[in-house]
């Protein structure tokens, strides 16, 4: 994802971020505008919402450390809470390492499954129910866009789906480096 690597969620040095930022917006080719907000003294609280989108609150736990790589701020299951129309779901965000797949989310709602995973540089693939949706990039600014691909899954995209799609992609990033480039990484800059 746009987190390279996990710092073990040290605090960051952001004591004088703004309160809150504009919230961003995006034209959904389902969903029309879709806004993604950043609030709270160090950003601890990711809204995404729109007319025709339930609401999303991505919550960090106050006095959680901060990494400065993730919107959100952490990726311990632990420090977050997500709400859909103020309903509880479950999120479980990897710790994110070396591959890939370690930066997945996982979030459930309602008896649905949610997967964000990395699948290539750029972008990362929206599951439901262990079927692809969707494609989301995201540098990590709270700029997103999706690819819908229903018709490949046989499903229809609900609202739901992108309320939790643009909430993933703008918390936590899109896209990784396969592991064999990480790897070269690693060492390239082990050599003198």
């Amino acid at each position: 994802m746009t987190d390279p690597a996990e710092t073990a969620d040290a605090p960051a040095a952001t004591a004088g971020a703004p309160t809150s930022a504009a919230p961003t917006a995006t034209e959904d080719d389902h969903y029309g505008e879709i806004s993604v907000e950043l609030t709270g003294e160090h950003g601890e609280v990711l809204v995404v919402s729109g007319e025709n989108i339930p609401r999303v609150t991505l919550t960090r736990a106050p006095g959680a450390g901060i990494d400065d790589h993730i919107a959100i701020g952490t990726r311990v299951p632990d420090h977050l809470t997500l709400t859909v129309d103020g309903r509880d779901a479950t999120i479980r965000p990897a710790k994110g390492r070396l591959s890939r797949r370690s930066y997945r989310v996982d979030v459930t709602y309602a008896g649905t499954s949610y997967r964000l995973v990395p699948d290539s540089i750029p972008s990362s693939r929206l599951t439901r129910d262990g079927k692809r949706i969707g494609d989301f990039s995201s540098d990590g600014d709270r700029r997103v866009v999706a690819e819908w691909r229903a018709e490949a899954a046989g499903a229809a995209i609900e609202p739901l789906d992108a309320a939790i799609g643009y909430a993933l992609a703008a918390a936590f990033g899109t896209g990784g480096q396969p592991m064999w480039m990480m790897a070269v990484d690693v060492v390239s800059e082990a050599l003198p």
